[in-house]
């Protein structure tokens, strides 16, 4: 349709356009294809509706429906009867949300609920099944393991080789960031679509991630993006289409992982269901059943078990960082990570794209927002270890988080900065930390992997408390403001509030908010003040403009970059019903805690 747009504007011009219904008209030029479209044109007033305001005129206006019905059907499908059933549905979505995710408050006020309800439909109406052909560089040149110095012109020139070959076909069911601008699976956006969902059903964001699994090579691979079909690749540059067996993403499938723990500790500790009682709720509860039978989770968990083994193990054998060449004194020599698909300006494999790294890049570089993920996946490991009687699996999870948690502060924990810090090799062949505080500075608490009585967790809620630092009034901003790359360049993850990260600093200040830290209080305030923050600006962009976005501008709140942003945005769902702790005072943030 906008190739018929271009053609009538180019033609006529924009101010002399021929009539909407000639100009929105597509033309009958049939190909191949496996869909039909049949085109009527109607003329007169319809309704309309604004998708945020819900206002809707109706005077004179025609309205109709397009029914089909199946030759098979018994009966032809009616007018009435759709109405009938699309009452019946809404009526049980809305029983449903009220019971699940009905906003708290502040937030617990019409405008919210019906703000909370449009962007979580959206969210799970963006779940589909992909199916196709995708392109991957096995050639596993030597270059791609990334060791040398100026690695990065070695590593382009190995691309250009074109080793690039189709695989598959494969299938995912999966949700999307945004179906108009991203209708494909992303790996590490997909940990965070899952987590409202899980709330939602439970066995169904388990299926999603069973689905993303199953993709998985031998090795333990999983695509970042995927990318499955002719009709996928339409929407990505030729440049962006090919995966490599050596790039990584944040494995955020174990946050829901991690969630789905919780849920089912949280089940074994409630009251349980007479027998009868459980009959009479096995309809209404479908979506629980691996919540309502333990047994059917152990099963889940032990099928799935051998592959997230499998996957750790190669996040360790391809992202490991270099710790002795370069006589780094830490805990363990082993527990060092660096992100592979480094250039000058991105690291695109990280999520943070083009967030400040130590220049140039280096082969003896260690990022601490990748350890920190490493971390978070061993403790996760760990605790499904333990819950299927996995002993000696159990043990050296434990060990490994041990040292990952100990090396963290050992490698990353800038003294003089006091910020956790990306490593790199100096000149003079010296480890050297390279800060440039921002989400990367605050992972190991995004993670959580600082427990409460940290000593490192004041210097943690200064940077995010402080508003020539991280704090806006409009969330926590990806790069400090005193930063000099602050907004330059493409301004991706340079200063931009983006709603998955603050989602976890929310998540993070309530733990500490509820646990008996010498930062309580502060942590308290934080938490209310940053989660009024983030629905107050996301709903006024919202009903200002009709979408949620990708991203939120630090200095106006503005909604930026894509529109219709309607995965990891949805985030903001669950912070509106996370539980409101304003009673205990939340105005004043303060730069430090009463002693």
């Amino acid at each position: 349709m906008k190739k018929v747009i271009d053609a009538y504007v180019e033609r006529f011009g924009a101010e002399n356009s021929p009539p909407p219904w000639q100009t929105f008209t597509i033309p009958h030029d049939p190909g191949q294809g496996n869909l039909h479209l049949v085109q009527r044109v109607f003329e007169g007033p319809f309704e309309a509706s604004h998708p945020a305001k819900n206002i809707a005129a109706t005077a004179n206006l025609l309205k109709f429906d397009v029914l089909f019905s199946s030759a098979s059907a018994p009966t032809p499908l009616t007018s009435s009867d759709l109405s009938k059933e699309i009452s019946s549905v809404t009526e049980s979505f809305a029983h449903r949300f009220s019971r699940i995710l009905s906003p708290r408050a502040p937030f617990n006020k019409d405008k919210y609920i019906r703000f909370s309800k449009s962007l979580f439909s959206n969210l799970i109406g963006g779940i589909g099944y992909f199916y196709g052909d995708s392109v991957v560089d096995r050639s596993y040149a030597p270059e791609y393991d990334e060791e040398n110095e100026g690695f990065w012109e070695e590593t382009a020139e190995a691309r250009s080789r074109g080793n690039a070959k189709g695989e598959g076909p494969s299938e995912l069911f999966t949700s999307i960031p945004s179906r108009p601008f991203f209708p494909r699976g992303f790996l590490w956006d997909e940990g965070f679509h899952l987590l409202p969902i899980l709330d939602w059903d439970v066995d169904l964001a388990l299926e999603i991630i069973k689905s993303w699994f199953n993709l998985m090579d031998d090795d333990g691979w999983i695509g970042r993006e995927q990318i499955l079909g002719p009709e996928a690749r339409s929407k990505v540059p030729p440049e962006f289409q090919t995966q490599y067996p050596h790039y990584a993403n944040p494995p955020t499938l174990f946050l829901v992982l991690d969630a789905f723990l919780d849920k089912l500790e949280a089940d074994n500790q409630s009251i349980k269901s007479t027998p009868n009682e459980a009959s009479q709720q096995f309809i209404s509860d479908i979506h629980t059943a691996h919540i309502d039978y333990p047994e059917a989770a152990t099963q889940y968990l032990e099928t799935l078990y051998p592959v997230l083994k499998r996957h750790y193990f190669w996040f360790r054998k391809t992202q490991w960082g270099d710790i002795r060449t370069y006589d780094r004194e830490a805990y363990s020599s082993k527990e060092g990570y660096r992100w592979r698909g480094r250039t000058p300006q991105h690291i695109l494999t990280s999520g943070l794209d083009d967030y400040p790294r130590p220049q140039p890049p280096h082969p003896g570089e260690l990022h601490v927002d990748l350890i920190s993920w490493m971390g978070m996946m061993t403790r996760s490991l760990k605790r499904i270890a333990t819950s299927l009687r996995e002993i000696d699996d159990a043990a050296e999870f434990a060990a490994y988080e041990n040292a990952i948690t100990r090396n963290i502060d050992d490698l990353h924990w800038d003294a003089k900065a006091q910020t956790y810090c990306d490593a790199t090799i100096d000149d003079y062949e010296e480890s050297v930390h390279v800060c440039h505080k921002g989400y990367i500075s605050i992972f190991p608490f995004l993670t959580g992997l600082l427990p409460p009585d940290s000593p490192r967790l004041g210097a943690v809620l200064d940077l995010i408390a402080d508003p020539e630092e991280l704090w806006s009034d409009y969330g926590i901003r990806s790069l400090s403001k005193s930063e000099e790359l602050y907004g330059t360049e493409e301004n991706y993850w340079r200063s931009p509030v983006w709603m998955n990260i603050n989602y976890l600093i929310v998540y993070r200040l309530l733990d500490v908010a509820q646990s008996s830290s010498p930062h309580r209080a502060r942590a308290q305030r934080l938490y209310t003040d940053l989660r009024k923050n983030l629905v107050t600006n996301v709903y006024d962009q919202w009903e200002q403009t009709g979408f949620a976005w990708e991203q939120y501008n630090p200095e106006t709140g503005a909604g930026q970059r894509t529109q219709h942003f309607t995965g990891w945005t949805s985030l903001v769902v669950k912070i509106m019903r996370m539980p409101d702790l304003s009673g205990a005072g939340g105005a004043n943030r303060g730069v430090h805690d009463e002693l």
